[in-house]
């Protein structure tokens, strides 16, 4: 390809287009994207239709009223994901405020998207001093060649013996999907290539439940489960399945609690500890940075009141 074929797509391409079509792959809804960006749902379906034909592919299949990525769409959204949260933190770095503490702080990408984010401006009115700049990355983190001060990540890998590692939160995990998924069984199970044994976790923690009517509503849904289906690339993929209506993921409580608050999902039976859990990272310890921790407590705290309705009642 000549460098010249680049400019026309460059020029043309509507970028109006882009953040509308990265909500609604977000959401997996064009109803719940025009909530989200207060448009309406035909002026979400005109600004997909604008780049599908700018881009001559199309972006997402529509079946039953429900939409799903394309593989274009998958990929499309890759990018725009990081484009619109990179820009965000460039434009938040374009306003010097007051003199504050910043802190960079690395979150895994599930758990960014789906609990953290939502909340950053909590943080911001509970702690207007302190300056959060967010990367979404999981697994072992450079700190000093990414500059990051605080990474949040779940315990399932040896981050070695410099680190400070301050606990966070238990994992507590269970089947999630549409109100009406449940309602006839069986149910296909959902898999994700970044949480291989996600299924085999719930269930064994299952069975060393304390709870005989637990115990008895696991095995009514483990004996329902259709053929598995081919796993999802990455774990909050398979959650935003679930809310599609392809089936049940398996949940973490934090990063579905919103939409089990919304009554978008339900969690028939409930949430159970899998022995893992999230802690906070750090090169220094925590006590030493007055912003790290603040950080550090107003986490513990999110996360637990996120968790507390949804695991109340759990012996």
């Amino acid at each position: 390809m000549t460098r010249s074929s680049h400019r026309p797509l460059a020029r043309t391409l509507p970028l109006n287009a882009l953040q509308v079509f990265d909500v609604a792959a977000t959401e997996l809804s064009f109803a719940r994207a025009a909530d989200r960006l207060f448009v309406t749902h035909g002026a979400v379906s005109r600004q997909i239709r604008t780049l599908e034909l700018a881009l001559g592919l199309s972006l997402f299949e529509r079946r039953n009223r429900a939409v799903f990525l394309t593989v274009a769409g998958e990929k499309l959204h890759a990018t725009t994901r990081q484009m619109f949260e990179q820009l965000a933190t460039t434009v938040a770095t374009l306003h010097p405020s007051s003199p504050s503490d910043t802190l960079v702080v690395s979150c895994e990408p599930t758990l960014a998207m789906r609990w953290l984010i939502p909340r950053l401006a909590f943080f911001s009115q509970a702690h207007p001093g302190i300056s959060l700049h967010l990367h979404s990355a999981g697994g072992p983190v450079d700190f000093e060649s990414a500059g990051v001060d605080v990474a949040i990540r779940r315990n399932d890998f040896f981050w070695g013996h410099s680190l400070i590692a301050e606990p966070l939160a238990d994992e507590w995990i269970g089947p999630v999907g549409l109100p009406t998924a449940f309602d006839a069984l069986p149910i296909s199970h959902l898999h994700t290539r970044t949480r291989a044994h996600a299924w085999q976790d719930w269930q064994r923690a299952m069975r060393a439940a304390p709870s005989p009517e637990r115990l008895e509503r696991w095995k009514r849904f483990e004996t329902s489960a259709t053929p598995a289906t081919p796993p999802f690339e990455h774990f909050y993929l398979s959650l935003q399945a679930a809310g599609a209506g392809l089936g049940a993921a398996i949940g973490s409580v934090y990063m579905v609690c919103d939409e089990l608050n919304a009554g978008r999902l339900v969690a028939p039976v409930g949430f159970i500890r899998d022995g893992s859990g999230y802690v906070a990272l750090s090169r220094e310890p925590f006590a030493d940075n007055p912003a790290k921790a603040a950080l550090l407590n107003w986490l513990r705290t999110a996360l637990a009141q996120s968790a507390s309705r949804w695991i109340a009642n759990v012996q």
